[in-house]
């Protein structure tokens, strides 16, 4: 009798998980008939489906109505001499923070093609973004490991990308010095090996600072501590990326590539003389956020690159009145820092940036419809890379139809080392735009005065360019 009970009541308790699982969202055998109808076995499916089997999906969506002969003729062109290369590295920013700044210094003072060294403003960068850390660590030690913020800290202890804001604090404080005074190295092409090992080192003091914090061990020697961490980090830099240079000489050749004078200098007065200093000082962060209110100002929590530096601080602002300061400053020969989506709808081979270039919707047989502000809410899309804004195509009303942007990945990728943006891919994968003040109206100068919006350091805008 027990035996027979005992086995009732497995068997009641079986169905019961059974219809729990299905009553919490589970696909039965019924929900599955269903669904298995989304596909019926036809000739024309059946193709689709061998073709996918045996090829790349991004092959077969090219879009050949859209592959007709570019045009590459643009009506506002800032002249530049020479494509950079990043390598594989997250450095596009840097790149093109100081491809901004070089075309001025090329065209005011007759060079050649001419680079400032990557290197050495990216030596820098590292060694802060490690002080920026463990000083993050120091600041949060009565937080529990738990907290949200102290979990963010110790998963980006270090990164090669980044933003603006960097640039120009590292270049303000360090200074400039010409590409051939400290050029590139392996490490500093290839980034991930060297940040992976330091980042390793940082967590395991980030832990260190932590555990000495709780036991009491005053601020003075806390910061002690954290010198020599530093001082640890700085000799693995320099095993990987070289020596910064303190002073040096610079042979100026004029655009022949002749010699005109020789110089001696510190990376100071090169960034004095050489630099920008009125484009970092003196600029507008915009930013084009449909999920954000416009006409407002946003500040991105712990989003810089140096502890005393300045996190990204923007005005948020609707796509045409940002097209419109972007005009102004290529009419007046500035080129400007861009970044957005670049990763969607590239054709690489063209180097062409093109909502029409793929149509994934007639290979799956279905839509993709999601606009700008969705695809940010759902981390679909979001600011990825940055590059140099340097032409606009107007057509006889004064509206752009195409832009072109100078990019950093070597002079065989893209449109000779460019890309080119249809206006329509602008509008849904443009993010950031810094102009110089003197391209932008009164009324969003006013903004700037707001008492910025706080987001936290993992808000989908937070994303680096590399």
């Amino acid at each position: 009798m027990n035996k027979h009970f005992l086995l009732a009541f497995m068997l009641l308790a079986i169905a019961s998980v059974a219809n729990a699982q299905t009553a919490k969202g589970g696909i039965d055998s019924r929900m599955l008939q269903q669904i298995e109808k989304g596909y019926e076995d036809t000739p024309a499916n059946k193709a689709i489906r061998n073709a996918i089997g045996s090829n790349d999906i991004s092959a077969l969506v090219v879009n050949q109505d859209n592959q007709r002969a570019m045009d590459t003729n643009f009506t506002i062109r800032v002249k530049s001499k020479g494509i950079t290369n990043q390598a594989s590295s997250g450095r596009c920013w840097l790149f093109t923070g100081l491809n901004v700044m070089r075309a001025k210094a090329i065209d005011k003072y007759d060079m050649p093609a001419f680079e400032f060294s990557q290197n050495y403003s990216f030596f820098y960068d590292q060694l802060e973004k490690a002080n920026l850390f463990l000083q993050g660590v120091i600041d949060t030690h009565k937080q529990s490991m738990d907290d949200k913020m102290v979990q963010w800290l110790f998963q980006h202890p270090l990164s090669d990308g980044g933003t603006f804001c960097g640039v120009a604090d590292l270049v303000k404080k360090y200074g400039l010095v010409p590409k051939d005074v400290m050029p590139d190295t392996y490490s500093s092409t290839h980034t991930s090996s060297m940040r992976s090992l330091i980042s390793q080192k940082l967590k395991e003091y980030g832990l260190k600072l932590r555990d000495e914090a709780a036991k009491g061990v005053k601020p003075a020697d806390l910061e002690t501590e954290k010198t020599a961490m530093l001082s640890t980090v700085y000799r693995m830099l320099v095993l990987n990326l070289g020596i910064p240079p303190k002073e040096f000489d610079f042979v100026r050749k004029d655009s022949e590539g002749k010699p005109v004078a020789t110089e001696h200098h510190t990376p100071m007065s090169f960034y004095e003389k050489y630099g920008d200093m009125s484009l970092l000082s003196d600029y507008v962060m915009l930013m084009n956020d449909p999920t954000r209110e416009y006409y407002k100002t946003y500040e991105i929590d712990f989003d810089r690159h140096t502890y005393d530096g300045q996190n990204w601080v923007y005005v948020n602002l609707p796509i045409d009145e940002i097209k419109e300061m972007a005009i102004a400053s290529l009419k007046d020969n500035t080129m400007m820092y861009f970044s957005c989506d670049v990763g969607k709808f590239q054709d690489s081979k063209r180097g062409l940036l093109d909502v029409n270039n793929f149509d994934y919707g007639s290979l799956m047989g279905t839509t993709f419809g999601m606009d700008k502000k969705q695809r940010i809410q759902t981390f679909a899309s979001a600011s990825t890379h940055a590059m140099t804004l340097t032409a606009v195509d107007l057509d006889k009303d004064g509206k752009p139809v195409k832009w072109m942007v100078e990019n950093s990945w070597g002079l065989d990728r893209g449109f000779n080392g460019f890309l080119i943006m249809t206006d329509e891919w602008f509008n849904e994968y443009m993010f950031r735009l810094v102009v110089e003040s003197r391209y932008v109206p009164e009324k969003v100068k006013g903004l700037m005065k707001q008492t910025p919006i706080k987001l936290p350091a993992w808000d989908p805008m937070f994303a680096e360019e590399e």
